[in-house]
């Protein structure tokens, strides 16, 4: 016998969880399917926990600087139990909220357990609690995510290896993590673990960190890595470990074109993401991926097969929760509101939660200058900043890239203390197709981060 409901929703993560309610409160019946916890990467092993470790981290950063403020403290000692803690209460917190959210939507069934496809409007839940269930619906939404890559390193399988969710779970700071991947994930990481008093060895391939960024970023944000005792190790490709005693490990790998190696305590992989499409038996679907596991949507987020759909993560690009739930907001108004929209074109703004925080929104100037003739830019350290030198927080630089016949803002970077709070100020500049002269001259609260903005496109050249 099978169930038979108007939707469908597989993955109950960030992007998921608001689809179904809104596909019930609508008046359709919803099926939520979820294998592990209700929230998805971000609540259980992503933004929450992360960001949650890292203001502790920063914390004892802040402590440890006492001093550079006037204020003399004692020795500075992390419980990392104890964080954990503060760690789990949050995310049992978001969780918690999440999942009663979800009980209390009329119209709306949830189910622990793992989906595949039957056929393109049949999926068979596998549950957790035993048994299995037959479910059929018109429509189909995948939001099943991503996970964190594994890599094929010779002896990897002798060693005890870590990604973002076993490591949260640590309750001892390691004494010496090595990380292999100097990509976003990998950064936050090292500067949080460097901070809780491990030494800290970042390995990455290639010749610098985060390739997607401008060189002036890339640089900027390299120094403030070294100024905080991390040591980067750049062209280094892992090649084999092996297991040593009481629990170490040595890493060996080719630094350009010599080798080399590390011994550690603990090893972190953070080599990107893998969608979580293998157990969903696509092909009984006839639903396509890329070469990677992601799976291929249109511009309304619609497979090859009418009426499935997928959002977040598992269908590439921009992976991060935000996206993901601005994809909810796109299958909402096409088939709900009857207001066609894509997700071309669409600005992706995003943090990585560095201190100082790398926040950017748009173009990079890289990007410009392939696509613009006239490209102007926006350019000031953070030590110009009022409110930086305040804080005495002044690492880094602003930089925003601007057409320089129209005085648009393609798109800004800023490596300052709460940069993602002044980018999003740009980003609303942006999306309301202000010049850049409305920020040069506009009346800003002093002293605050945002006011920087007069100053910074005071630099553009006209």
């Amino acid at each position: 016998m099978q169930d038979t409901y108007d939707a469908i929703v597989i993955g109950a993560g960030q992007g998921g969880v608001p689809l179904a309610k809104a596909l019930a409160n609508a008046g359709r019946h919803t099926a939520l399917i979820e294998r592990t916890h209700v929230g998805g990467t971000c609540v259980n092993t992503g933004c929450t926990p992360t960001k949650t470790l890292i203001a502790s981290a920063r914390v004892a950063y802040l402590a440890r600087r006492g001093a550079d403020y006037g204020v003399h403290t004692g020795p500075v000692q992390v419980d990392l139990a104890q964080v954990r803690a503060r760690k789990r209460e949050v995310v049992e917190q978001f969780r918690g909220g999440s999942l009663r959210g979800i009980q209390n939507t009329e119209r709306l069934t949830l189910y622990h357990g793992e989906a595949s496809f039957e056929s393109s409007t049949g999926i068979l839940v596998r549950l957790n609690e035993g048994g299995q269930k037959q479910l059929q619906a018109g429509q189909i939404f995948i939001n099943t995510g991503a996970r964190a890559s594994d890599l094929r390193i010779e002896g990897l399988d002798a060693v005890t290896v870590l990604h973002e969710d076993t490591l949260m779970e640590l309750d001892r700071v390691p004494d010496h993590l090595v990380i292999i991947g100097g990509g976003y994930l990998g950064l936050e990481f090292g500067q949080m673990f460097r901070r809780f008093g491990s030494r800290v060895t970042l390995l990455e391939a290639g010749d610098r960190l985060m390739p997607r960024e401008d060189d002036d970023i890339i640089e900027a944000t390299t120094q403030i890595l070294k100024e905080d005792g991390i040591e980067v190790r750049f062209n280094a490709r892992a090649q084999r470990v092996e297991a040593l005693a009481g629990g170490r490990f040595r890493l060996m790998f080719q630094e350009g074109d010599q080798p080399a190696a590390v011994e550690g305590s603990h090893l972190m992989i953070a080599a990107g993401r893998t969608p979580n499409t293998e157990a969903l038996n696509l092909p009984a679907a006839g639903v396509k991926t890329d070469d990677r596991g992601h799976i291929l949507v249109d511009e309304r987020l619609e497979t090859h097969v009418p009426g499935i759909f997928a959002l977040g993560d598992v269908k590439g690009g921009p992976a991060f929760t935000h996206i993901a739930y601005d994809d909810y907001r796109v299958l909402c108004a096409n088939l709900l509101y009857n207001n066609p929209t894509t997700i071309e074109d669409r600005l992706v703004p995003y943090t990585v939660f560095i201190d100082p925080q790398l926040a950017r929104v748009g173009l990079t100037e890289k990007q410009a200058r392939e696509k613009y003739a006239n490209v102007k830019l926006a350019k000031m350290p953070a030590s110009h900043v009022a409110r930086a030198i305040e804080t005495h927080e002044t690492r880094g630089l602003l930089k925003a890239v601007i057409d320089g016949d129209t005085g648009q803002i393609l798109g800004c970077a800023f490596l300052v203390i709460d940069g993602g709070e002044v980018m999003s100020a740009v980003q609303i500049a942006m999306m309301g197709k202000l010049p850049f002269t409305a920020l040069r001259d506009g009346v800003f609260a002093h002293p605050t981060l945002t006011e920087s903005l007069n100053n910074l496109f005071a630099t553009v050249e006209e």
